[in-house]
């Protein structure tokens, strides 16, 4: 390129925003010829007066939509006299811009293809800020490179955010659902999601399902993680009842990956994490632990135990993982150890309220089950002595029963000395206190075998997983 074509070419800083006039003319017109139709397909793109560039558009677009929300006719003359009305009329061009949008569009049977292009260019140019912002955080902010980071994708995210997807026709939805009506016809299970391989639970729940939040919460050395973690077992690794081999994402916020492996390691081998620590194995216990670690070496389970990680930078963890490996299923252990930067200035209850919304959220972007491990309250224990859990105690806010689709409250009767059922120290009940898309159940008994931190089913003090090591999961 010459030198005088260089000196031609514009400034990137006196570019113009991309933007097309004929197409927000096309959109404004279209609304003048056929008011009724053209602005509800507007509202359904997500049309907003900011998505029109040139000023004098975006003012027509906005009173024409307000007078649309206010049930007033819009036409070239109602338009006019609403505009002179409140003062606009001359910032627009007057009566005669308004003819002129008129005769620019002989049909108003394209507005959506001009909506369409409108709303790419708004696109576009909420990109370039987005990334003048970015770029602006780089060279000024104290925070670190991940942190950056974590906000920038955040704020790309919301980008992606914006678009609009029409309304599903109806015949389409009912094709899908009996798809999967077909689905369980021929293959004769319930179970419409990921399986968990505790068989009672699966029939209350279906399984966990793609973009449902998932939450068990329990009160302290419960088991809850042990729950977490033989679920993450059984869902990456084949067995006979569920053949198929599905990559999971842990995020540990409490103890390290090198914590967990050793845990899953003795849970699967059935060797106590004493023996372990203590120095002590033995051949038959090692012959266990090599088995077990040769069927979790064939396992794609992905942990990360960053500590104290923002719920933002967990999402666009999550986002990475599920787009290079194709994560199934999140589980996140857990809630209140999470942090959210830009709410904690108010409250913890809030910024939780936030962190549950995002994760909630994330499940959905994913479209994968989201397992959430949370703290309960004391208000257990200062009710009654048999401390039996309600939604109302999760810890800290509200906001995780609300956004939860399903709340799992988990409690092991022999940890209350008046319990009737206290003499069975290998009882764990779970209750199912909300299922927003199925039945709740109060009683659903599995056993815990504290020794090997294992959960197993359960009929009545019998073992439903004999041959769950032969099967290889």
């Amino acid at each position: 390129m010459t030198t005088e074509a260089k000196l031609r070419q514009p400034a990137a800083a006196e570019r113009l925003p991309p933007y097309s006039e004929e197409a927000e003319c096309g959109v404004l017109g279209s609304i003048l010829l056929d008011a009724e139709r053209v602005i509800d397909l507007c509202v359904e793109r997500g049309l907003v007066p900011e998505s029109f560039y040139l000023r004098k558009h975006r003012l027509l677009f906005e009173t024409l939509l307000e007078m649309h929300r206010d049930n007033r006719p819009v036409d070239i003359l109602t338009a006019g006299d609403r505009l002179e009305t409140i003062g606009r009329l001359d910032d627009i061009g007057g009566h005669e811009y308004l003819h002129e949008l008129v005769d620019r569009t002989p049909t108003a049977a394209h507005a959506e293809y001009y909506i369409g292009l409108v709303y790419q260019k708004f696109i576009l140019r909420t990109l370039i800020e987005r990334s003048r912002e970015a770029i602006d955080e780089c060279y000024s902010s104290d925070d670190d490179a991940d942190a950056i980071l974590g906000k920038v994708e955040q704020s790309i995210f919301e980008i992606s955010e914006l678009h609009r997807t029409s309304i599903v026709p109806w015949t389409e939805m009912i094709k899908e659902a009996m798809q999967e009506i077909e689905v369980i016809y021929q293959t004769k299970k319930g179970c419409t999601g990921i399986p968990t391989g505790y068989t009672d639970l699966d029939n209350v729940l279906q399984g966990l399902k793609a973009g449902e939040m998932i939450v068990i919460a329990a009160r302290p050395s419960m088991g809850k993680t042990a729950l977490a973690l033989n679920i993450v077992e059984r869902v990456a690794l084949p067995h006979r009842d569920d053949p198929v081999e599905r990559p999971v994402a842990v995020f540990s916020l409490e103890m390290s990956s090198g914590q967990l492996v050793r845990r899953m390691l003795c849970t699967r081998a059935r060797v106590p994490s004493h023996k372990l620590t203590g120095g002590y194995i033995g051949d038959v216990n090692h012959a266990h632990l090599v088995q077990a670690a040769d069927a979790l070496m064939k396992a794609k389970i992905y942990i990360d135990d960053t500590p104290g990680l923002e719920a933002l930078e967990l999402r666009s963890r999550a986002r990475r993982l599920k787009r290079r490996y194709d994560i199934q299923l999140i589980v996140i252990d857990y809630l209140q150890m999470l942090n959210y930067a830009k709410f904690a200035r108010e409250g913890r209850q809030r910024e939780t309220a936030a962190i549950s919304g995002a994760l909630k959220a994330m499940a959905k972007e994913l479209k994968v089950p989201v397992l959430v491990l949370s703290q309960l309250s004391r208000a257990p224990e200062t009710r009654d002595k048999l401390a039996i859990p309600k939604l109302s105690d999760l810890r800290d806010s509200g906001s995780i029963e609300q956004d939860a689709d399903v709340v799992c409250l988990l409690r092991r009767p022999s940890k209350y000395p008046d319990d009737k059922e206290r003499e069975d120290s290998t009882l764990a009940v779970i209750n199912v206190a909300k299922h927003r898309n199925g039945p709740t159940h109060d009683n659903i008994r599995l056993n815990f075998i504290e020794e090997f931190t294992r959960f197993e089913n359960r009929i009545e003090g019998v073992d439903r997983d004999e041959g769950f090591e032969e099967d290889g999961g």
